[in-house]
């Protein structure tokens, strides 16, 4: 890839729904936090290219931070199968034996149905292969950050799922001609 591209990592606002929940892609965003928007949407830069996961809340984010993103597949949220919709605790409760494998080696587990992180690592990274020189703001999802961050840091997926990203946070990343730069991670801007 020729030229130096600067990435804005944004994770979507809280999800407008009940916590403790693997939401589905078509889960709102709850956009209430209109001071931590304000002060994010400052901190991007003018004139860059913008992308979101397809997911509802992340488009949503996106233009409550007055961004008209391109939608890019692969920077969906993990894939968890036949447990999304499902609330964490129920699953512990009635999952059984694959909920708690899964638990045992999360970066390689796959739910029923769905992906790995170390799936969702190989996807983010044909993601990132496609943005081209320059600045770009991407409006995703916590797993898509952590597996930037195992992309840009050269990390086992496994000690990616240890960086902790919350909602409306800038993670930012640069992808050099000799390599990847770490600017910043999980920053609030308000």
């Amino acid at each position: 890839m020729e030229g130096e591209t600067f990435l804005w990592l944004i994770r979507h606002a809280p999800v407008d729904g009940a916590k403790g929940t693997i939401h589905a892609a078509d889960a709102p965003a709850d956009l209430g936090d209109r001071v931590q928007l304000e002060a994010l949407r400052q901190r991007l830069p003018p004139d860059a290219a913008s992308l979101a996961s397809p997911a509802r809340r992340t488009v949503e984010t996106a233009r409550a931070l007055g961004l008209e993103p391109a939608l890019v597949p692969e920077f969906s949220e993990q894939d968890f199968g036949d447990w999304t919709g499902l609330r964490h605790d129920e699953l512990a409760a009635t999952g059984g034996e694959a909920y708690a494998q899964f638990w045992s080696n999360p970066a390689r587990g796959r739910p029923p149905g769905g992906e790995s992180f170390e799936d969702q690592v190989a996807r983010v990274r044909l993601g990132l292969a496609q943005i081209g020189a320059g600045s770009a703001t991407l409006v995703v999802h916590s797993g898509t950050i952590r597996a930037a961050l195992c992309i840009a840091l050269d990390l086992t997926p496994q000690a990616a799922l240890r960086f902790v990203i919350d909602p409306l946070s800038l993670t930012r990343i640069d992808r050099l001609a000799t390599g990847w730069r770490v600017v910043a991670v999980n920053q609030r801007a308000a």
